[in-house]
């Protein structure tokens, strides 16, 4: 049985144009930089310790043909102009030695920041019910954001996001965004 507790993480994001849909996934992992390893996508759960890397220190360490696991939002079309997201929220807690969320969102017609947030929200929401935060869930992400903040128990949320326009010829275009972990 496998027992990998990933001591390390970074983000990544691409994007991709191609005629043919799975080549435009290509495109987007080789910008992003993790088109040499071997993707396993895993649920949610920020392990307790882990590091978070810049992404060219992160990319230094994967091997070609290397299994590696990853929290992954992709999202594609081969609609002109069609706008589409893929974001990764992340929260931690306070305590270094309790779990974080990540969560993925892929959306049509939202900006990357729209995208983004609501990543964010969903990943501090999970935390936010596990750690027990009272909070009204039909308030704004920014006004929950800050009862987050105060409870004293979320340390830190981010997220990380790519969007693109559909290719104005209808080629297939991808985006991605990506946790990654690392040994």
């Amino acid at each position: 049985m496998l027992n990998f507790v990933p001591e390390k993480m970074f983000f990544t994001k691409g994007a991709g144009v191609h005629k043919d849909r799975l080549a435009s996934f290509e495109m987007a992992l080789r910008q992003a930089g993790i088109q040499r390893c071997n993707l396993v996508n895993v649920s949610s759960i920020f392990p307790p310790n882990c590091h978070i890397l810049q992404v060219s220190h992160g990319r230094k360490m994967l091997k070609p043909g290397q299994i590696t696991f990853t929290v992954m939002a992709r999202i594609d079309t081969n609609e002109p102009s069609r706008l589409i997201s893929a974001a990764i929220g992340l929260v931690l807690p306070k305590d270094h030695n309790g779990y974080g969320y990540l969560s993925e969102h892929h959306s049509f017609g939202e900006t990357a920041k729209k995208a983004g947030d609501y990543a964010e929200d969903l990943a501090a929401t999970m935390l936010a019910t596990t750690l027990g935060i009272k909070f009204n869930p039909n308030i704004a992400w920014d006004a929950r954001k800050k009862v987050y903040q105060a409870s004293g128990k979320i340390f830190k949320t981010t997220n990380i996001c790519q969007s693109a326009e559909g290719d104005k010829n209808g080629l297939w275009t991808t985006v991605l965004s990506a946790a990654v972990f690392v040994a």
